[in-house]
């Protein structure tokens, strides 16, 4: 992934965007109840479009179609595979200002960041399993008795993708791309406060040549037509990014059918700053990870854990930074911070705020709702905060940040596993035997030292605890849309 800072200055416009339609069988059409909702901008809380609220015949029918599509897709060679999937990756970026400017509008997401970190992110998922899509084989296995013996690794079956409204793009592509690479294919129902940039994808990764019926695009409420598609026995397997609540439940509805699935859940990220931390990195490295994305991010650091002697230090200095980060129009190229992605997650944020007042908490700057149109919030940094207070124990998912102080190593490490999450964690420290001793010692899928937000489609993650299982990126990630099979021929 590219990093934040690498921005670009182009303008981006709004975009005019024609009213959605379900993909299914590669065509579009309206639900078939034709029921619609709508789709608010964030950063103006006005309606910029409806798409099709999809009912569980409508599920039927996107299975139906993915099943269809299943034999033709899982023969194609894996070569072949491979050039359709770099076609996509083209494709992504010959439209990138499209998929810019709809993300941005439908998420709030500052374009100075979309593009460098959502589209080329989702560019390059694309390029890493089309590699890999070329090298999927077995192994042969020596055995005592008179045999010939190897393993094949086939594809799953028909695979569901539920995804969050925090990053539709990068948490899309992440289980496409590679469900595609290993020979899958798909129904995607992404979340019902942002799916224009799903709708989009389909129409691009048609246009790349992936064939009818292998990507289907199903927009509805997790309510109406979740269960239905999890539970559905054309379904072989079920990708899930969101919340831990959310998804226990689905792990519950899959498990009842001993479905195969991969959970990317809620996270709590402790950071931590040691007392030979270079200061300067660090507090720009805190700051980076709770205003990124609006700090609606399962692996941002909204808990900041700092050495007593440097703690003063660390506050006045997050008090004299955070207030310039800049926040506004997330189409402004200067922006840093756009809007919350709508009105309850910005209610539930003011909801934890109020609570850490309450709870005798310091208000270092921010704090509030910001008086403008849209679904804006002051970032926010909350000092001396209890560690058993629920607004350090619970993700609050928004541009909030809670600092601690620490006595020692150990004290640090405990506090940092203190949680029930365990998405991502990160520590500064100029000392490189303490970086690899406490990275061990973190209970988290991702450690990052002296910096935040490092990821790149090699690089798996996902996590432990309340944070889910299984892994996206990485070979990790193909191999988990596969199934190994044995081959024993006898000689005898």
């Amino acid at each position: 992934m590219t990093t934040v800072d690498d921005r670009p200055t182009a303008t981006v416009r709004r975009p005019d965007v024609a009213p959605g339609k379900l993909f299914i069988g590669g065509q579009w059409r309206a639900a078939e109840n034709g029921v619609r909702f709508d789709v608010v901008d964030p950063s103006t809380g006005s309606v910029v479009t409806s798409v099709a609220r999809a009912g569980k015949s409508d599920v039927d029918d996107a299975v139906a179609a993915a099943r269809a599509a299943f034999d033709g897709w899982a023969a194609t060679p894996g070569r072949h595979r491979a050039r359709i999937l770099h076609r996509v990756a083209d494709v992504v970026r010959a439209r990138a200002d499209e998929l810019v400017a709809t993300e941005s509008l439908d998420v709030g997401k500052p374009v100075s960041l979309c593009r460098p970190v959502d589209v080329e992110t989702t560019a390059e998922q694309y390029e890493y399993y089309a590699a890999l899509a070329q090298s999927i084989d077995g192994a042969t296995r020596q055995i005592p008795i008179p045999a010939h013996a190897y393993t094949r690794r086939e594809p799953i079956g028909v695979v569901a993708a539920i995804t969050p409204f925090n990053f539709p793009l990068i948490l899309s592509s992440s289980k496409i791309a590679p469900a595609l690479a290993a020979g899958n294919t798909v129904v995607h129902k992404p979340a019902e406060d942002t799916p224009l940039s799903a709708l989009l994808m389909a129409e691009i990764l048609a246009e790349a040549g992936v064939p009818a019926g292998v990507v289907n695009v199903v927009t509805g409420f997790g309510s109406e037509i979740g269960d239905h598609l999890v539970c559905h026995p054309g379904v072989d397997k079920v990708a899930f990014t969101g919340s831990t609540a959310v998804g226990r439940h689905a792990a519950s509805v899959a498990g009842a059918q001993l479905k195969p699935m991969t959970m990317e859940l809620g996270g709590n990220a402790a950071h931590i700053v040691f007392e030979d931390a270079d200061l300067e990195k660090a507090i720009g490295a805190a700051i980076k990870g709770f205003v990124f994305n609006t700090g609606q991010f399962c692996m941002g650091g909204p808990r900041l854990l700092v050495a007593s002697s440097l703690y003063d230090t660390v506050v006045g200095a997050l008090a004299d930074a955070v207030p310039h980060v800049p926040l506004g129009d997330p189409f402004d190229p200067a922006t840093v911070i756009g809007p919350m992605a709508g009105e309850r997650h910005l209610s539930k944020v003011e909801r934890y705020v109020a609570l850490a007042r309450a709870e005798g908490g310091r208000i270092v700057t921010g704090g509030q709702r910001v008086d403008r149109d849209g679904f804006f919030f002051e970032p926010t940094v909350i000092a001396d905060l209890q560690g058993h207070s629920p607004v350090v124990q619970e993700e609050l998912f928004g541009p909030v940040l809670t600092v601690q102080r620490f006595a020692s190593e150990d004290e640090a490490v405990a506090m940092a596993n203190g949680t029930p999450y365990g998405l991502a964690a990160g520590l500064q420290t100029e000392n490189l035997a303490r970086a690899h001793r406490v990275a061990a010692r973190l209970q988290a899928g991702i450690v990052w030292v002296n910096d935040w937000a490092m990821l790149d489609p090699a690089i798996p993650f996902g996590g432990v605890k309340d944070s889910g299982h299984g892994r996206e990126y990485g070979p990790e990630a193909l191999a988990s849309y596969t199934r190994t099979k044995s081959v024993v021929i006898s000689l005898a």
